[in-house]
């Protein structure tokens, strides 16, 4: 994949082409159902966190038809749950996970969609509007990964065969869901191997900002990571969101992860990511072999 990066690094180099016009995106194949593709299963449950005590939030199970009890299954976590698992939105994770799965481009994956956290007794009616999503998705600690690996992931691991392996885990997310999937692998590689992050905030929310200078200071940790994001995405009083982007993989480059920035003009929004998201968790997934 080492060429691949030559083409996004030469973007960079040009990139007065794509700013103030954004690019029309669509699906490929891949997003799209088919007739003989077997649809995997996807439910929806409520959880009251103790980690974040005082808050409620919905979560998504998707269990792929070719999931075998006697298998440990490879792990699949995406923040702002219902943005990913929504078969009418921008990504439509379901649809691309049946039809590569299918395929044995990917694993056999669990997938968990996961909601923030809402300090009421109620969920809130737009889930990117839940009181704690900044607290857990922006904050630079390992409170989310505790969350997800001490009570989330344990509730699963009841029902389901889920791989202890590292490799086999990866965790998601966008904006600054984005930045919470990278902070929980870089609190916890022993965890969480791999990252991908669209359009992530690593602005001056919460000191997201201070990634760039951390990654290059701090010993290279055994992460995967995908970062996508356009010429066109946020600037604001927090930051610049696409020169935030290009920093990390600079930084990334320096200290030589193994990584992909895939560019382009979109905006703050997941038309980009979920017009190549197929090709995304193809890259993502390459050093596992499927069965």
């Amino acid at each position: 994949m080492k060429p691949i990066k030559t083409v996004f690094v030469f973007l960079l180099l040009t990139l007065n082409m794509g700013f103030g016009q954004e690019s029309e995106y669509s699906f490929n194949e891949d997003s799209k159902r088919h007739d003989g593709v077997p649809k995997g299963m996807v439910t929806k449950q409520v959880w009251k966190s103790t980690i974040f005590d005082g808050t409620i939030r919905e979560y998504y199970m998707y269990i792929p038809v070719q999931y075998n009890p006697n298998e440990a299954a490879a792990l699949m976590v995406f923040q702002d749950g219902h943005a990913y698992v929504n078969e009418a939105g921008d990504f439509r994770v379901p649809i691309v996970f049946d039809n590569l799965i299918h395929k044995k481009d990917i694993p056999v994956i669990i997938g968990l969609f996961i909601n923030p956290g809402h300090m009421s007794s109620e969920l809130p009616e737009n889930p990117f509007r839940a009181s704690n999503r900044s607290i857990e998705y922006d904050s630079l600690t390992d409170a989310y990964a505790r969350f997800l690996i001490e009570e989330l992931i344990p509730e699963l691991s009841k029902t389901y065969n889920i791989s202890t392996n590292p490799q086999m885990k990866a965790i998601c997310g966008l904006s600054s869901g984005g930045i919470c999937a990278f902070t929980a692998a870089w609190e916890r590689p022993d965890y969480f191997s791999k990252v991908m992050s669209h359009f992530g905030s690593f602005t001056n929310i919460r000191g997201g900002h201070h990634y760039e200078a951390m990654i290059r200071k701090t010993p290279k940790k055994d992460i995967k990571v995908y970062l996508q994001d356009g010429s066109n995405d946020l600037n604001n009083e927090h930051g610049n969101w696409w020169l935030a982007n290009q920093q990390m993989a600079s930084s990334l480059e320096y200290k030589s992860y193994d990584y992909i920035f895939v560019t382009g003009t979109g905006a703050h929004n997941g038309k980009h990511g979920g017009s190549v998201l197929p090709e995304a968790l193809r890259w993502l997934w390459g050093d596992i072999k499927s069965k």
